[in-house]
Protein backbone atom coordinates (compact mmCIF):
# COMPACT_ATOMS: atom_id res chain seq x y z
CA UNK A 1 0.00 0.00 0.00
CA UNK A 2 1.03 3.61 -0.68
CA UNK A 3 0.72 7.10 1.43
CA UNK A 4 0.18 10.12 -0.06
CA UNK A 5 2.15 13.13 1.48
CA UNK A 6 1.09 15.71 0.00
CA UNK A 7 2.72 17.73 -3.35
CA UNK A 8 2.39 14.61 -5.74
CA UNK A 9 4.76 12.31 -3.77
CA UNK A 10 4.04 9.05 -2.32
CA UNK A 11 5.46 6.58 -0.45
CA UNK A 12 5.39 2.58 0.01
CA UNK A 13 3.56 2.37 4.01
CA UNK A 14 6.29 -0.36 4.61
CA UNK A 15 8.97 2.06 4.37
CA UNK A 16 7.42 4.56 6.94
CA UNK A 17 10.01 5.15 9.77
CA UNK A 18 8.24 8.16 11.68
CA UNK A 19 6.40 10.84 11.12
CA UNK A 20 6.96 14.25 13.76
CA UNK A 21 4.35 17.26 13.31
CA UNK A 22 6.34 20.44 12.70
CA UNK A 23 3.03 22.76 13.58
CA UNK A 24 2.21 24.89 16.13
CA UNK A 25 3.89 25.73 19.51
CA UNK A 26 5.21 21.67 19.44
CA UNK A 27 7.40 22.89 16.65
CA UNK A 28 9.52 25.30 18.22
CA UNK A 29 12.84 22.08 19.05
CA UNK A 30 12.12 20.29 15.82
CA UNK A 31 12.21 23.67 13.99
CA UNK A 32 15.78 24.65 15.46
CA UNK A 33 17.30 21.33 14.81
CA UNK A 34 16.66 21.61 11.17
CA UNK A 35 17.72 24.73 11.31
CA UNK A 36 21.22 23.86 10.27
CA UNK A 37 21.44 24.02 6.17
CA UNK A 38 23.43 20.10 5.76
CA UNK A 39 20.30 19.03 7.84
CA UNK A 40 18.27 21.09 5.30
CA UNK A 41 19.66 19.77 2.21
CA UNK A 42 18.97 16.31 3.06
CA UNK A 43 14.96 16.35 3.37
CA UNK A 44 12.78 17.01 0.44
CA UNK A 45 9.94 20.18 0.90
CA UNK A 46 6.46 18.66 -0.71
CA UNK A 47 4.71 21.31 -2.58
CA UNK A 48 4.84 25.59 -1.28
CA UNK A 49 2.15 25.38 1.04
CA UNK A 50 3.23 25.67 5.10
CA UNK A 51 5.13 22.85 6.44
CA UNK A 52 3.16 20.64 9.15
CA UNK A 53 4.95 17.07 9.46
CA UNK A 54 8.36 15.36 8.86
CA UNK A 55 8.40 12.37 7.38
CA UNK A 56 10.73 10.21 7.87
CA UNK A 57 10.74 7.03 5.43
CA UNK A 58 13.62 4.35 4.33
CA UNK A 59 14.29 6.49 1.36
CA UNK A 60 14.77 9.91 2.69
CA UNK A 61 12.69 12.55 4.64
CA UNK A 62 9.98 15.01 3.44
CA UNK A 63 8.63 18.08 4.75
CA UNK A 64 5.41 17.71 4.08
CA UNK A 65 1.85 19.98 4.14
CA UNK A 66 0.12 17.47 4.94
CA UNK A 67 -0.77 17.18 9.06
CA UNK A 68 0.18 14.11 11.38
CA UNK A 69 -3.46 13.47 11.87
CA UNK A 70 -4.11 12.99 8.13
CA UNK A 71 -1.31 11.28 7.46
CA UNK A 72 -2.18 8.82 10.34
CA UNK A 73 -5.82 8.31 8.78
CA UNK A 74 -4.22 7.77 5.17
CA UNK A 75 -1.73 5.17 7.21
CA UNK A 76 -4.90 3.63 8.79
CA UNK A 77 -6.80 3.48 5.42
CA UNK A 78 -3.67 1.78 3.72
CA UNK A 79 -4.23 -1.81 5.50
CA UNK A 80 -2.56 -4.42 6.99
CA UNK A 81 0.77 -1.83 8.18
CA UNK A 82 -1.33 0.24 9.89
CA UNK A 83 -0.90 -2.26 12.51
CA UNK A 84 2.37 -0.88 13.70
CA UNK A 85 1.05 2.92 14.02
CA UNK A 86 1.53 4.36 17.61
CA UNK A 87 -2.30 5.49 18.96
CA UNK A 88 -0.31 8.66 20.76
CA UNK A 89 -1.79 11.51 18.12
CA UNK A 90 -5.17 10.44 19.20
Amino acid sequence: MYIDLGGDTVIRASELVAILDLSGEKSGNAAAFFADENQLKQIVKLGDEETKSLVVARNGCYFSPVSVVTLKKRILQAGPASERVSNSTK
